[in-house]
């Protein structure tokens, strides 16, 4: 007959329990991890159907000479948009004072409101010509640029910047805002309190985001949007430059008086959303919010791991020793 220690059982069980507590501090310690790395990344500010316009306004559009605009022209409350042609609407078409742009209008203030609420990673001078910045919230007063600013995504094509300008901002003639090291035009969005300028000779990057309105002077580039709440949009022989983002997925929602805008996603990265409202169809450019997983992936590793481990420890109690 063998015999057993006589403490063996426990011996067993308390290895177990030991490990146990190893590999929940272990895992523990990843999931946490992995939480940082999430909170410290900003996400791009969701535009819903705003996302589709290059130009919206809540008064009025107005442009001189012969600008081209690569997306949706809209205007809500107001119904004004003039000077079309000269002007050239490629890959979109007008909304004025209908239910598409009341809905992107009302799209655009939860944009504005996300924008505006971001936590501050850092804050900058006025004029933020000169300056080489990382992905952030950066916050500062009455904006400016002069000369350059680079944005330098450090390889991260998912990398984000969020300017929040308490008052206005204003861009100076033949000033340019640089994309360095995989910097994506879609996941740039300035927050503006009051109205923005582009200087003449200007190239802008990003979306705009106003509460009043939005100039852009003779000849400013912009690879992105202007999109102003209750203001006007005021273009001046501009072009739009702006390339397809990530396309968002398949989404429905139905507008004031019963007008359903259906967004429809094709392809991915780079791929180009197709928005119908009614009978007309647009471009739609709208970037998303990547999805990590990563938490939810470490969570149910460890719930995988405590599974086991209690099952492990029923058997080393219940074991019934040899005879």
């Amino acid at each position: 007959m063998t015999t057993y220690p006589p403490n063996g059982g426990h011996r067993r069980l308390t290895a177990i329990v030991a490990s146990a507590a190893m590999l929940l501090a272990f895992t523990g310690l990843l999931m946490g991890n992995s939480g940082q790395r999430a909170d410290a990344a900003t996400a791009p500010v969701g535009l819903g159907t705003a996302g589709s316009y290059a130009v919206l306004a809540g008064s009025a559009v107005t442009n001189t000479g012969p600008s081209t605009v690569n997306a949706n022209v809209g205007v809500s409350p107001g119904s004004s948009v003039g000077a079309f042609p000269p002007g050239i609407i490629m890959g979109g078409v007008i909304h004025s004072a209908d239910a598409p742009a009341a809905l992107a209008q009302s799209d655009l203030t939860i944009a504005y409101n996300d924008a505006a609420s971001r936590s501050t990673t850092n804050t900058v001078n006025a004029d933020l010509g000169g300056q080489t910045l990382v992905s952030g919230v950066y916050t500062g007063g009455a904006l400016a640029l002069t000369g350059t600013v680079v944005l330098d995504a450090q390889g991260d094509p998912n990398a984000v910047w969020v300017f929040q300008a308490a008052s206005s901002l204003i861009t100076a003639s033949s000033s340019t805002v640089s994309l360095l090291n995989g910097a994506d035009a879609c996941n740039v969005f300035w927050q503006v309190t009051s109205s923005a300028t582009l200087g003449t000779d200007s190239t802008f990057v990003g979306t705009v985001l106003a509460l009043t309105s939005i100039k852009a002077n003779t000849d400013a580039t912009i690879a992105g949007r202007l999109l102003a709440r209750n203001g006007a949009v005021t273009l001046d022989s501009n072009t739009f430059t702006s390339a397809a983002c990530s396309a968002s997925a398949v989404t429905t929602t139905t507008a004031t008086g019963g007008t359903t805008a259906t967004t429809t996603a094709t392809g991915g990265t780079g791929g180009v959303a197709t928005t119908t409202f009614g009978s007309s169809v647009s471009t739609n450019f709208n970037p998303t919010i990547p999805s990590t997983g990563t938490a939810s992936g470490v969570t149910a590793t460890v719930g995988i791991i405590i599974a086991l481990l209690g099952a492990l420890t029923v058997f080393a109690v219940r074991r019934p020793r040899p005879s």
